[in-house]
This record gives C-alpha cells, structure tokens and sequence, in this order.
C-alpha cells in the first residue's frame, strides 16, 4: 500500500471509527433498554394475570360455599349464576350422580383451581369444588362453582394485564386456544412459545416479546404473554444511512488531504530514486516552510556534499587497495613474523594518520616488549626496544584488562620506557586458549558464553596527525589491524609448535629419532669441515621389560621419564638428547672426544644408578625401582666416515656393554685405516698419554677435566 493509500486509511479509521462505534452503541442501547422495559411489561403482567385468576378462583370458591351451606342448592345455584358469581354450578352425590345441575354448564374438560401444574388437554372452565356436608359433618357429596375459559375471558385478562394474551391448548404439538393478537402475531407467539421455558423473555421475528405464565399452583391456565417492542420503526436503516455517508464523506476528504501531503514527499522519493542510481545532481523543489520543506533542504544539503565525499572516498579507495595488497602478500608468508608485524604496522599508521606507533607482544607473563615500531625512540639502529611489564601504563594496563583504550596521555601513569605523546589509542590482539591456561601470556576478561582468549600483545598509535584526538573510527580500524597481528602471531605460534611436537618425544620431551637423524647429519657435516670430533652416546635401560611386567606399564613411562630429566641434567646446553625408541636412548656430543664421551657415560651410569626412581606400582603403592644404563660410545672420525656409521659403532659397543655385565660402558673398538683414505694429522699433535684421541689442537692431558662436561 502507498504513503497516500495509508494515509487515507488511516483517516478513515479516526474519522469513521467513532462514527461506527456511536451507532453500533446506539442500537445496541435502544435494544438493551427497550428489551429491559418489554421484560419489566411483561413481569407486571405476569403479576396481574395471577392476581386475576386467584380472585377469580377466590370468586368461585364463594359461590360454591355458598350453595354448600344452604339446603336449598336449586335456589342458591340460581342466584350465583344471575349474579354472575359462576357460568354454572354442579351438586353431586357422594356416589358422582349429579343431583343438581344449572342450565347450559361450560363444556368439559374443567381445570381446578387447586390443581397442581401439570401438562394436560384443553381447558374449557375454571372450577372450584367444596365439600357438601350434613349437620354432623358427614359428607353427602360436592358443589362445583365454574366459570368458563373463552375469548371473552381471554380478552378481559388482556385488558386488566394491558398485553396481549394467548391460552395453549396445553397438548403436543402446541396449538392456540384463544389469543388477542392479531393473524401474524399469532403466528409468532406460537412460534416463540414452543421455545419457552419457565419465565423466561424471548424475542420474536416481527419485533415482539413474548413469556409464559403458568401454568402453575394457584394459576392453572398455560397463558403467553406478549408486548410490542417500543424500539423506533427503521433505526438500523437510519443508522446504515449516516454510516455511508459519513464514510464516503470521508473518503473525499482523506483523499484530498492525502493528495495535498504526500505530493512532496513523491517528489522527495524521485529525487531519492535518481540519488540511489547515481545522479547526484538530483534537487527536491522546497515548496513550504513546514518539516516537508525543511527536509527537502536537507536533502539538497546532502546530495551537495555527498557528491564532494565521493571524490574522497575514491582516493581513499585506491589508497586502501594499495595496504590491502600489500597486507595480503605479507599474511601470505605466515611465517615471517616481523615483516608481517611491520606492514600491519605501517598499514595502521597511514590508516589512521597516527605519528607513531608500535606492535608490542607478551614475553614470559610479565612483560610487553616492541617488536616493531616506527617514529620512535626504539626504532633507530642499535636502541633497546620499549619494554612495559603488564599491568604498568598505558599499554600494560590495555595488555592486563584486554580492554582497548583512548584519549590524552597524562604525565602520570606512565611506564618509563613507553613514549612521551599527546594522544594514544592502543588496542589488545588475542587469540583462543586452546589449553585453557596457556603460560606467558594474559587472560582476557570477556563474556562467559565466549571462549577463553589470551592477550597476545598490543598494538598502540601516539599523536594523531591532523586531529586532536583518536576517535571511535579509528578504534574500529586499529582493531581490524589487531586482529590481523593477532592471525599473524597465532600462525608463528602454531607452527613453531607443530614443529616442536613433530621433532620431540611426547612422553620424556626429548629429542625423537626424526631430529637424531637430522641432527647427526648436520653436526657430522660440521665437524668434517672444521676438523672437529663429534661422539655418540647410545643407552638402554637394563632389564626395562622386568620393571614393566613387575611394576606396570605406568611405572615404566615414570622411570623414562624421569631417565630423561637425569640425563638433561648431566649434559651440556650445546649437547643433545634423543629417545630412539622404547628404552633406547641416544646423546649427541658436539666438540667431545672419546675422552670427554667416557666421562659423560660414567656421569650418567652413576646419575642412573645411585638413586632409585620412585613410581606407583600396581596396587597403587609408591615403589623405589633400582635402575641401570648399558652405554655405547661412538666417535667420528676415529670409528666411522658418517653419521649413520657412527651410530652403528655406538650400537654395537652397547651391545658389547649388556654382553659384558651391564650398568657400565663401552668404547667402540678402533678401526683400520682405510689404504685409499688419508687422516690428516695436525703438525703440532701427539698422542695422549692415556692413548685415546682427542679432539682439537693438542693441549695438556689436564685440559679434559670432568667438571668441564667434554
């Protein structure tokens, strides 16, 4: 529906609606009132009708006592009858034989006064019997006083009640006895009666209300009566008429009115049409001073300078695709997290005009250190980066709340090494907490029906250009930028991750056999180019299979890991450590010789063997498991050209170890030199005293000190 139509409507229904409720009240009020005064007619009439019948039958009973008392019932009879006390008078016998009868007696069937209700026939005569008695009060029969029940009798209840009378014929189907009404009323009463019930009013087609009278105790006669409504002939046609032509009164009217209001606003809604499809010179004519001519100015206003921010926003467009371009290229290279920090950084500063800025994240739970920045202090070549411990300042508070923060940089609460500016806005990137208390980093205090989030670090801007102050705009731009450092640093994250969990033993966090392999290749290259000696140390739990089948396999993985953490604890930071599998363990010597190597294996078989490891047994008891190493040592270059063969070498002195007595070490046997290889000695070497070979320019034999750990 259009403006103009709902208008219109609209206007009907204020004008109409009263005009509809007044009539349908009223009629329903004139028929309200005239039922309540039919039924209050009626109700007296009832009244009247009972008080007639009951003087009637009180009239009755007197003439019948008056034959009674008298011996001449002939001569009494015929004075009540002349008086017009009764129709008729009957005396009869104890045995029912009439002895005295009046001329012309109403024919039968006669209805007692005293009789109970009940349904019956047609009733001719109203009638009162009295007991004829002697002088000791015998009975010698009955005296019947009758009145009878014709049209006459009919019309004088309708003239002392002022309604109309009707007598039933009492039988079934209803039929009219006698009535006062006319042919068609006649017709309805009958029909109405049928329906009735009790003293109830009801209604009849051609406007009429109609209630029963009896029959009942005292009032024997089943009567009806009716009344004519009062209600003024055509007044519902009256009122369909003014409802009409107040209706179509209105229409004219609201259609004018509708037409005259909304020709601007369709004037408005063009402009607005040709505005949407492009045409920014589109102008709505101001035609009065009203709200409609004031929005029409507004509206020419707005065209007016939307036209001039549309050239704006088009370069602003191209500047936007430019960082857009750049920004994805860099996201591409998930891994090259400073580069991805500094063009997210520089993306931000010329979003939002800012002078400086800086990409600070989390270090350890307890401080934010910049690892990017741009006009500041820290930027320059060879200055220490900005570092703010959370909770401290500006950035460390946004760091420790995970709430973003604006405004005017006030000389107090600020953190020494944060800058010295105007105007800050700073915004925490976070990301999910996978584990639920991830170390090094601060939680963020947000909704319980999200899921928990960490603060990675913050991104903050210093001193707008161009501006007094950051606004809410720039919120939502720096917080679009945060949430691409948060993606950034969640990647680096993730994947130095997968990398450590793809190199390392889930269950001792050594080094697994993926990393020896690498690791051996790697340090063998090393030490071949430099002239250096690398050892390999390969361990295996003594008798690991009996402490699993006594002890339980949970037993067994606390005694490898605790195996692990001995033997981290006895080697160098530069060494490494690499389970192989099961038992089997392996320690990379970068630098060491065979003389350094026997003394980290004595370390380690005595680290393993001096104390027991505690670990919970089957029945759940804690248990001291007493536990040995066997060691096999090999050294490149003296038992093998590669990293593999040196492992070999290592294996196979091992072997030698668990032959031999277990809980010691082995040397891997020294090998032919080769006819075709050359071992290139150093001018300045010599042969130790304790014959084994050493690695690097000769030195004295007190060099190789076991406190060293080579």
């Amino acid at each position: 529906m259009t403006l103009r139509g709902r208008l219109t409507a609209a206007f009907l229904a204020v004008a109409l609606g009263p005009v509809l409720l007044g009539a349908v009240f009223v009629a329903s009020t004139v028929a309200a009132v005239d039922r309540s005064r039919a039924t209050e007619r009626l109700a007296v009439a009832a009244t009247a009708v009972r008080t007639s019948i009951d003087a009637l039958c009180q009239q009755l009973r007197a003439a019948a006592d008056a034959v009674a008392v008298t011996a001449d019932h002939a001569g009494t009879a015929a004075q009540v009858v002349s008086r017009g006390l009764a129709a008729a008078v009957l005396v009869t016998d104890v045995t029912g034989r009439v002895s005295y009868a009046t001329p012309d007696p109403p024919p039968a069937p006669w209805r007692d006064c005293t009789a109970r209700a009940a349904p019956g026939g047609p009733v001719s005569a109203l009638v009162v019997r009295v007991q004829l008695r002697d002088a000791a009060g015998s009975a010698l029969g009955t005296v019947a006083a009758a009145l009878p029940i014709d049209p006459a009798f009919v019309a004088r209840l309708a003239a002392a009640t002022g309604v109309a009378v009707t007598l039933l014929d009492g039988l079934a189907p209803i039929q009219v006895a006698h009535t006062t009404e006319s042919g068609t009323g006649r017709d309805a009463v009958l029909a109405a009666a049928a329906s009735l019930r009790d003293e109830h009013v009801t209604g009849t087609t051609d406007g009429r209300y109609v209630r029963r009278a009896g029959p009942t105790v005292g009032q024997p006669l089943p009567l009806v009566l009716s009344v004519p409504s009062d209600q003024p002939p055509g007044l519902h046609a009256v009122l369909v008429t003014v409802v009409l032509m107040a209706a179509l009164l209105g229409v004219a009217v609201a259609w004018r009115l509708a037409r005259v209001t909304t020709r601007p606003l369709v004037e408005l809604a063009g402009a607005a049409d040709r505005v949407a499809t492009g045409d920014l010179t589109a102008r709505v004519p101001v035609r009065s001073g009203d709200e409609i001519g004031r929005l029409a100015v507004a509206f020419n206003r707005m065209t007016r300078e939307t036209g001039g921010y549309l050239a704006a926003l088009a370069s602003s467009r191209d500047q936007l695709r430019g960082h857009l371009a750049v920004l994805g290229d860099t996201l591409a290279s998930t891994h090259d997290l400073p580069r991805i920090l500094r063009v997210i950084l520089h993306s931000a500063l010329a979003a939002t005009g800012a002078r400086a800025g800086a990409v600070l994240l989390t270090e350890q739970g307890e401080q934010l250190v910049a690892r990017c920045s741009a006009g500041l202090d820290d930027s320059e070549p060879g200055a220490a980066p900005m570092r703010v411990p959370l909770g401290s300042g500006v950035v460390g508070a946004v760091a420790a709340t995970g709430q973003p923060r604006r405004g005017r940089l006030e000389s107090t609460g600020v953190a020494p090494d944060e800058p010295r500016c105007r105007t800050y806005i700073a915004v925490p990137f976070a990301a999910p907490d996978a584990t639920g208390d991830a170390p090094g980093v601060a939680p963020v205090a947000d909704a319980p029906d999200r899921p928990a989030e960490v603060v990675l670090g913050v991104l903050a801007l210093y001193d707008r250009l161009g501006g007094e102050e950051f606004d809410d705009d720039d919120l939502t731009t720096l917080r679009t930028f945060a949430r691409h450092a948060a993606v950034a640093v969640d990647n680096v994250r993730v994947h130095e991750e997968a990398q450590r969990l793809s190199l390392t033993d889930p269950l001792t966090g050594l080094w697994n056999y993926r990393y020896l392999r690498e690791s051996l290749r790697r340090e063998v290259e090393r030490a071949s180019r430099f002239g250096r000696m690398v050892s390999v140390l390969a361990l295996d739990l003594d008798r690991f299979k009996r402490v699993n089948d006594t002890y339980g396999h949970a037993a067994g993985d606390t005694v490898l890991a605790e195996f692990a953490r001995r033997v981290r604890g006895e080697i160098r930071e530069v060494d490494l450590a690499f389970r192989r599998g099961g038992e089997e363990f392996v320690v990379l010597l970068p630098e060491t010789d065979a003389r350094g190597a026997t003394i980290v294996a004595e370390r380690l078989g005595a680290a393993v063997r001096d104390t027991p490891v505690t670990a919970v047994g089957h029945a759940g008891v804690r248990e001291s498991i007493p536990v040995t190493v066997s060691i096999g040592i090999g050294v490149f270059p003296d038992h093998a050209d590669t990293g593999p063969q040196v492992l070999a070498a290592a294996d196979e002195a091992l072997y030698a170890a668990k032959t031999a007595s277990r809980d010691t070490w082995r040397l891997a046997p020294a090998r032919e030199p080769s006819p075709t290889r050359e071992v290139p000695v150093p001018a300045a070497a010599r042969s130790p005293v304790d014959g084994l070979p050493r690695a690097g320019p000769d030195m004295p034999v007190a060099a190789s000190d076991p406190s060293t750990g080579s």
